[in-house]
């Protein structure tokens, strides 16, 4: 499992460009699967066939990663960019990104006071020494990523992009493991989730699913000094009790909380004061969708270097894996 985290994280795919990710993900999981497609926005759906008296159930996993766009390059070859999603200034200053034809670039910043540094203030050097030769490698409108390598710690496992390539992660081991299911699933790895749960939004409206299950990255309240918060690293699958997006339903984080006790699979719940999940918006399509999501605990997320627990992403992948079978009483 950690060579395929290690692919994923390390591949390109800011949103709107994902389709690195999907097309690495759709070799991983075709043979697994009875149907694959890619649709119009870029969502990878693919399908396992169940009973015809099961549910269709949803799952949702983001294939995008924030980064960068570039916004302008002056005579002396420095780019300007903008943010591709939730992009924090503090994170910035010194690391690398990378364009999608593999050029490099360093972020600096302006002289000033640190305490008014914004994100305009930023500047992005790729090594060139005049706009022409700027232009030869990068141009106006391209996307960058945070370029950082996958570092394996033990249990504990460092990269870029674990938001969300965790989440697919979690889904392709599930799959792989999941046989003749009760239930319909419908694996589907969204894109552009960074920039307002699009492709969520658009592939629950096709699907239009009995329950829909997001699973995405979850902040953590165990570093020193952390905004308080009862999710850790190494104690298990966190369950999402509401975020800024959603309010899970009851039922569904009733009944994830029994699989997870029924099938010895540890569990934290999740109250997340800010931020939002795929799940934001399956469960406003058409009529409402019962939704809710299978949280994996990251420190440090939103940075190019976030952190998450081999023993938790197993334990994400087991509740996957019962929900499949589950009995879906909802309504």
């Amino acid at each position: 499992m950690k060579d395929l985290i290690r692919t994923l994280t390390e591949a390109f795919g800011p949103s709107g460009y994902e389709t690195e990710v999907t097309d690495l993900i759709k070799t991983l999981v075709e043979d697994y699967v009875d149907e694959i497609e890619t649709d119009v926005l870029g969502n990878l759906i693919a399908v396992k066939r169940g009973s015809e008296d099961g549910a269709k159930i949803m799952f949702a996993a983001h294939t995008d990663e924030i980064g960068i766009v570039v916004t302008h390059i002056d005579d002396n070859g420095f780019l300007r960019f903008a943010n591709i999603g939730g992009v924090g200034v503090a994170t910035l200053i010194g690391n690398r990104v990378r364009f999608a034809n593999g050029t490099i670039g360093v972020i600096s910043r302006e002289k000033g006071d640190w305490k008014e540094t914004t994100l305009d203030k930023l500047y992005i050097d790729i090594g060139a020494e005049s706009k022409e030769e700027a232009q030869a490698k990068v141009n106006v409108g391209d996307f960058g990523i945070f370029h950082r390598e996958f570092v394996d710690l033990g249990q504990r496992l460092v990269a870029k992009a674990m938001d969300d390539r965790i989440g697919c992660v979690v889904l392709i081991e599930a799959l792989k493991q999941i046989k003749e299911p009760k239930n319909t699933l419908y694996f589907v790895f969204t894109a552009q989730e960074e920039v307002g749960l699009r492709g969520a939004r658009t592939s629950a409206y096709r699907i239009d699913p009995d329950l829909g299950i997001a699973l995405d990255v979850t902040m953590t309240g165990d570093t020193p000094e952390a905004r308080r918060m009862e999710v850790s690293l190494g104690k298990g699958t966190a369950i999402k009790v509401k975020d800024s997006s959603v309010i899970a339903h009851p039922k569904v984080k009733e009944l994830l909380v029994k699989l997870a006790e029924e099938n010895g699979i540890p569990y934290q719940l999740e109250v997340l004061e800010a931020g939002g999940t795929d799940a934001g918006a399956i469960h406003l399509t058409r009529e409402g969708v019962p939704s809710g999501t299978i949280s994996i605990p990251t420190r440090y997320v939103h940075s190019p270097s976030e952190m998450v627990d081999v023993r938790d992403v197993k334990a994400c992948v087991d509740l996957v894996v019962a929900l499949a079978d589950a009995e879906i009483d909802i309504n």
